[in-house]
């Protein structure tokens, strides 16, 4: 059965049209689309939305939904394989489509809808999508992959196709239309799961923001490890939480001005040599200083993470980003985000310890076992270029979760792959952002549009060279700063604010 509302019979602008659409919503439940069971086809009011209970929290502050447009929700379960339990939402405004379509990514292991990036595509007047993989977890967990491998295969790329290829059906159903354009958006592993699309299925998306991609995915998990176990792995090595501040400001304080303005940011982390021990303490262990087993961790943590013959297998963490460093080595064992998916796809034994971890041989077991499965390794985004796709990926400096130097060794590989720097600008552009954190946050701007540049890009050929940038104290703006497209930066003009974009211009 195929539901049609035409846009221009129905109107869907006002009182009198809400039983059209509502009708025309509901009927959707007995849409047929293969290995589909729609579950929900429910219209929802202006502000009426509340999401439903026990679903698991999702990465970000709490999501306001009062403001909402009157939306067609739609719910279904795909089942692929026998062992497939995708559930996926599709969104549909019920006025003011824009006649595009955007689905919206994960973070982490999570097996639940992202509501809240569903809300924001709404707004915008998308027809929205998101998936929960095809499990039922929070971001730190894997244990439901045991034993399970085509969930697995579900939740690294089968879930996020099939839920784009249902959704557009869906949209087509209720519009009488396709999207005339498909955009995918996420940050962290909803940036892996772009940078996935891009390269194996290239004509799902004309338009790809992939985040602070954690697309190296094996090495990725067992450098958390890795760093974990730096500061774990005995007493004296650990650093306590209460002296990252002192970290922090000695490292702005050696490295702030070198691009020759203080303003409380490091621009480009990679020509900061801060050494630690200029903290280590001159007697006896207290609050202002570090210890020389502190101090060595320190070094260690800004260190890559390596192998036992010291060959990298992962970048370390970047001067800058000590005030986020809890989240990998406030113990007291190594971040599950990271252990889990050594733990249970790996070595597949719920009793295995992190701290008995072999780098030497359970990396490259885990590479052997992935084969590229859930990780997003391949540069090879030929065919995504080839029908005019556009990529734009972005990260912050003092991202302490995902290391903002592993997407730069991403997009430097994909420069060598596609012919030189000018070649790969012609569909894919990185943008780093100086005192931003882990998709959102941080002490430098750090809210910027991608979705409009990338519309710009993908739909009037506009490629974007600068990303504005702002930064906000209780809501309001107190400064803003260009962000260039990779591997210019932005340097200040010599005069004007330093607190304004304008004062400042992209530079090699």
């Amino acid at each position: 059965m195929r539901v049609r509302v035409l846009l221009a019979t129905a109107c869907l602008c006002g009182a009198a049209a809400a039983p059209v659409w509502a009708a025309a919503c509901e009927s959707l439940a007995s849409l047929q689309l293969p290995d589909t069971k729609v579950t929900l086809a429910a219209s929802v009011a202006a502000g009426a939305f509340t999401p439903p209970p026990g679903a698991p929290p999702v990465p970000g502050p709490p999501a306001p939904y009062a403001d909402l447009p009157a939306f067609c929700r739609v719910a279904a379960t795909l089942t692929p394989t026998p062992d497939s339990d995708i559930r996926i939402e599709v969104w549909l405004p019920a006025a003011g489509w824009n006649g595009k379509f955007e689905a919206v990514g994960n973070g982490g292991w999570l097996g639940a809808i992202v509501l809240p990036a569903l809300g924001g595509a709404l707004r915008r007047g998308y027809a929205a999508a998101g998936t929960d993989t095809g499990h039922t977890s929070g971001v730190m967990d894997a244990s439901w992959a045991l034993g399970h491998p085509e969930k697995v295969t579900d939740f690294a790329w089968r879930a996020v196709h099939l839920m784009t290829v249902r959704a557009k059906a869906i949209v087509e159903a209720f519009y009488g239309a396709p999207p005339k354009r498909s955009y995918w958006n996420g940050c962290s592993s909803g940036g892996k799961q772009g940078l996935k699309e891009a390269q194996r299925f290239p004509e799902d998306f004309d338009g790809i923001v992939a985040g602070a991609p954690a697309y190296d995915w094996t090495h990725l998990t067992a450098s958390s490890v890795w760093t974990g176990l730096v500061v774990l792995k005995d007493k004296a090595s650990y650093i306590p939480r209460e002296k990252y501040a002192l970290l922090h400001k000695a490292a702005l304080d050696a490295c702030d001005a070198l691009d020759g303005v203080k303003d409380g940011l490091i621009d480009d982390p990679r020509q900061c040599h801060f050494d630690p021990a200029a903290l280590r303490c001159a007697d006896a262990d207290t609050p202002t200083c570090l210890t020389p087993a502190q101090v060595a961790s320190a070094k260690r943590v800004y260190g890559p993470a390596t192998f036992s013959d010291g060959k990298q297998f992962f970048p370390g963490l970047e001067p800058g980003s000590e005030l986020g460093w809890g989240f990998l080595l406030g113990g007291p064992e190594p971040t599950p985000i990271g252990s889990t998916h050594y733990r249970y796809l790996v070595h597949a034994d719920p009793a295995w310890d992190p701290r008995t971890m072999d780098f030497d041989k359970d990396v490259p077991l885990a590479d052997k076992l992935d084969s590229g499965t859930i990780a997003a390794t391949s540069t090879d985004l030929g065919a995504f270029k080839a029908r005019g796709g556009k990529l734009i990926s972005y990260h912050g400096w003092t991202d302490a979760l995902i290391v903002p130097r592993s997407t730069i060794d991403y997009y430097d590989k994909v420069v060598k792959a596609s012919g030189g720097l000018e070649k790969t600008q012609d569909f894919f552009r990185l943008f780093m952002a100086p005192g931003m954190d882990h998709c959102a946050g941080g002490e430098g701007p750090n809210s910027f549009d991608a979705m409009a540049a990338l519309e710009d890009w993908v739909e009037r050929g506009k490629a974007p060279d600068v990303l504005v940038a702002s930064h906000r104290i209780g809501g309001a703006v107190d400064r803003t700063r260009p962000l260039c497209a990779y591997p210019k930066h932005a340097k200040w003009k010599g005069s004007g604010s330093t607190d304004e974009a304008a004062s400042f211009a992209c530079v090699d």
